[in-house]
């Protein structure tokens, strides 16, 4: 990769455009993408300009959405281009380039395209903003039941050429209805005078339309796919979801629920890219949220101030306490949110979960008290009963937050992973405290 940008900036500061435009060709469409991604503005544009019209549209499509806008407002004067430019895209990576604009550019830009593109592109951005619609390309090839292979192989060369894949064809009725889809091994393996129909047995995959990406990311896992059909409520197709599709679905809902965990409210692409008032806007919310949960965590220290007094050598433990019932929680949490993600357990599973997750925290606390009381024995041999207790007690109640807040915000209706670590970790701390001092009090009022 060094070598190929140091080759390309060197052509491009001597303004050798033929041999730069001949450069540009020899190379794969990722690295020159990696590159533009790299490059000022204006380099961008004058590289970008240079790729042939295929290039052009496979590195367009593997850019960020900040590189993808600012190269059609660079070529904003020239109508022709970016029409070709958009016209050129995939169905499916057009929607999701639109849909990220203001719906007024949006608006603009659509007017590019010709009548038949601008028609999938109102009709795809016309879904739901989450549903499978907005990812789903009308590139295939379907076939009929009464063709023969050989018959079935004429119409593929006809009009596969702009399909998103062939590895799977799809096969409809006379109404568009999806009756099955058939690897094209198969058809390679049958005789040209077998009829499509006899091929066929019914078993058959699809989405429909509304289904959610998440959903639809599921249901890609449990078949190994690497396209579906998708269908409206009538079983009619109406085009296909790739892998590679779904592939971006899954790290945007990845970043999504790791920013979530971290009490961030919405995704952070690039913090080198977003606004100072944005990435202020994404985190105070929770922070303040937090600021007041914790004015409980003071409250119920402030309750135990007699015994603080009484006895001091206390407090040395009570940060190793609460941090380690805040930990044990987040892991937790950590195993239900990606469990629950995934589907491999369900509302359903919680007191099993919950049986489990007792002993297993039992056993945490266990160990842990055991190596927090080998401190006390060295620091304070008063409290070596209470820190222990406590240390058990603490990481167990910590646990079973963690596990239980999960299933508690997916029973709402509410994402799983807005159960974040620093929510935990602030309920786990209120707790600690009044675990803490609570065995404190009653040990040593019978001392």
């Amino acid at each position: 990769m060094a070598e190929f940008t140091t080759e390309i900036l060197e052509l491009y500061k001597n303004k050798e455009w033929k041999r730069l435009k001949q450069a540009l060709s020899e190379y794969d469409t990722i690295q020159i993408a990696d590159l533009i991604e790299e490059i000022t503005d204006e380099e961008d544009l004058i590289l970008f300009r240079l790729l042939s019209r295929q290039q052009a549209k496979l590195v367009f499509q593997e850019l960020s959405h900040e590189k993808q806008q600012g190269i059609i407002e660079g070529f904003a004067q020239n109508v022709h281009y970016i029409s070709n430019l958009l016209n050129d895209i995939e169905p499916d990576d057009r929607t999701a380039f639109f849909e990220e604009l203001p719906g007024t550019l949006t608006q603009q830009l659509l007017q590019h395209l010709s009548p038949e593109e601008r028609a999938i592109s109102v009709r795809l951005l016309g879904y739901p903003e989450d549903s499978i619609g907005r990812l789903m390309t009308p590139e295939y090839v379907a076939i009929k039941p009464h063709y023969t292979v050989a018959e079935a192989f004429s119409h593929i060369r006809k009009y596969g050429r702009d399909s998103e894949t062939l590895n799977v064809i799809y096969i409809v009725d006379s109404d568009w209805k999806l009756l099955d889809d058939i690897r094209i091994k198969e058809l390679i393996l049958a005789s040209p005078d077998q009829k499509i129909e006899d091929l066929m047995d019914g078993r058959f995959v699809s989405l429909n339309v509304l289904d959610d990406q998440e959903q639809a990311l599921q249901v890609f896992q449990d078949y190994d796919r690497v396209a579906l059909p998708v269908t409206n409520h009538e079983g009619v197709l109406l085009g296909i979801v790739t892998f590679d599709d779904m592939m971006d679905v899954l790290e945007e809902e990845s970043t999504e629920d790791f920013h979530k965990f971290g009490s961030i409210q919405s995704a952070i692409i690039s913090p080198l890219k977003e606004s100072i008032v944005n990435l202020y806007k994404n985190r105070i919310l929770w922070l303040i949220t937090l600021v007041f949960m914790n004015v409980f965590s003071g409250a119920a220290l402030a309750g135990y101030g007699n015994i603080i007094e009484s006895t001091v050598s206390l407090v040395f433990f009570l940060p190793l306490l609460i941090a380690s019932g805040g930990n044990a929680g987040s892991q937790s949490a950590t195993l239900m949110i990606r469990s629950i993600a995934m589907g491999d357990v369900e509302l359903k599973d919680w007191s099993k979960l919950m049986g489990k997750e007792i002993l297993v925290s039992l056993l945490l606390g266990v160990t842990m008290a055991v190596g927090v009381a080998l401190i006390a024995s060295i620091r304070a041999p008063e409290v070596i009963l209470v820190v222990s207790l406590s240390m058990v007690l603490t990481v167990v109640i910590g646990s079973l937050i963690g596990m239980l807040l999960p299933f508690i915000f997916t029973k709402l209706k509410l994402d799983p992973a807005t159960a974040s670590a620093p929510l935990i970790t602030s309920l786990a701390d209120i707790c600690g405290i009044i675990i803490y001092f609570s065995i404190a009090q009653w040990y040593l009022n019978l001392v």
